[in-house]
């Protein structure tokens, strides 16, 4: 491809083009494919699922993902009416990296139990240490 110049001569056009990540879409479709969609906890869209059992557990349940996301991490509560198997077995289809159950033996003992998506139950812990955990394995990029 040839164009013409300001000095009247013929020149040949070069043109340099580059992406260094390409289009937004392909960069986001790389990292899901990536991941498989099992994002690590500081890039997941939602790090953690609160799972109350019941309808008397809502209320610590709503205080719980309150705190969770005043302390900018990325909580949703999944009240619904469903089974809590049923619940578990959702977030884990959405690979949420993190839920948190809470039911009448958490609340008695002023914990909370943990599961992990691919490891399935933690155990139970302070509601105080497991917000530490997941800031510091989301701070550090793990």
């Amino acid at each position: 491809m040839n164009f013409i110049g300001e000095d009247g001569e013929r020149h040949q056009a070069v043109m340099i083009h580059r992406a260094v990540l390409g289009s937004m879409e392909r960069f986001c479709g790389g990292l899901i494919e990536h991941y498989a969609g099992r994002f690590p906890l500081w890039l997941a869209p939602v790090q953690v699922a609160v799972l109350p059992i019941s309808d008397r557990h809502q209320e610590a349940a709503q205080k719980i993902t309150a705190e969770l996301k005043a302390n900018d991490v990325r909580a949703k509560l999944d009240d619904r009416s469903e089974t809590i198997q049923y619940r578990i077995r959702e977030a884990q289809l959405e690979q949420i990296p993190y839920m948190v159950v809470i039911g009448d033996k958490e609340l008695e003992n002023d914990v909370v139990a943990i599961r992990h998506r691919q490891g399935g139950q933690v155990g139970t812990m302070k509601f105080a240490e497991f917000l530490a955990k997941v800031k510091e394995e989301s701070n550090s990029r793990q």
